[in-house]
């Protein structure tokens, strides 16, 4: 089997990827957050491809990224002031907003709803190439729907072995995808927690709408990426557990990875394959979906996460942590 070929940036590689996405394929490309699975947002059947390639339920909406605060308008029916205001403070950067969708982007984007999220990244590639296509590109996380998401060319070329090319552009910065906040609900709210920390968001809008701290479905088509129940899990099963919760630990089958941010506890004399992450949240975040990709690759068969206590900062990891466990 031939895989996915992981082509270094350069002005070869880069003006491939334009070839390939005015003709209405897919490439994979870095961004500080995640890499991404691109395709023209304006033309519907490069759109579906990305559906068919991830093997995502159209109910699903994506993400459109656009190389800066001019194109956005283009792709949105209005522009409101609170939009301004956090475009001109957070882009380039990994907020996504959701605003009302324009007539150039066809509602299968959006899973049908009358919205579209939008971003501008903040990665030298990712801009390089949305100057160089001049299209809005659609683009969700480059791995198949409900795994875990890739932070490097490689993890996307396991994942996703088929694709007509991957620009690797190295570890992404950041390691988690973008928060994502709804600017057509008044007050504004928050729909994904992501990369950009919750108490800057707060900053500009102190009135924002926090979700509950439990995993929500909400029925009919998503308003966001990010929000099934179900979402960013590794190949083995994962399980959420307290400090020193041996008992829960005890019965899983082996090997087992452990993944900590703290002093080993004690259930790391349980585990074989042991993951220590920075104790900041920020930190820990950059390094977890590659810390999951590690213990799949030692083909673990059950992996021990010590959950973060609950608190606003950690609320991006433990929403990734509980759509990824098991129960």
């Amino acid at each position: 089997m031939t895989l996915a070929p992981i082509l270094p940036v350069g002005p070869e590689s880069l003006e491939r990827a334009v070839l390939l996405l005015r003709a209405g394929e897919v490439c994979a490309f870095p961004t500080e957050t995640v890499y991404g699975l691109g395709a023209d947002a304006t033309n519907e059947q490069a759109v579906l491809r990305i559906y068919e390639q991830k093997g995502r339920p159209r109910h699903n909406p994506l993400i459109v990224h656009v190389p800066d605060i001019a194109s956005a308008k283009r792709i949105s029916a209005s522009w409101s002031p609170w939009a301004e205001q956090l475009a001109q403070r957070f882009w380039p950067g990994p907020l996504s907003i959701v605003m009302p969708r324009g007539a150039l982007i066809p509602s299968v984007v959006s899973a049908g709803l009358d919205s579209v999220a939008i971003r501008v990244p903040a990665h030298p590639v990712a801009l390089a190439l949305l100057h160089a296509v001049q299209l809005p590109l659609a683009a969700p996380s480059a791995n198949r729907s409900e795994s875990v998401s890739p932070t490097t060319a490689q993890h996307v070329q396991r994942s996703l072995p088929h694709l007509p090319m991957i620009l690797d552009g190295g570890p992404c910065r950041l390691g988690i995808e973008s928060t994502v906040v709804d600017l057509t609900h008044s007050p504004p709210r928050l729909l994904r927690p992501g990369a950009l920390p919750l108490r800057l968001l707060l900053e500009e809008l102190p009135d924002l709408q926090l979700p509950s701290w439990s995993k929500e479905t909400p029925g009919g088509p998503l308003p966001s990426p990010g929000m099934l129940s179900r979402h960013y899990a590794p190949s083995a099963p994962l399980y959420l557990v307290r400090e020193d919760d041996a008992r829960a630990v005890a019965h899983l089958p082996e090997p087992r990875g452990l993944i900590t941010h703290q002093a080993l506890p004690s259930v790391a004399t349980l585990c074989q394959h042991v993951e220590v992450l920075p104790s900041a949240p920020d930190a820990y975040a950059v390094d977890l979906y590659a810390a999951l990709h590690r213990l799949d690759d030692k083909q673990v068969r059950s992996i021990v996460v010590l959950r973060p206590n609950q608190d606003n900062d950690w609320r991006a990891v433990i929403d990734r942590l509980d759509r990824a466990a098991i129960g």
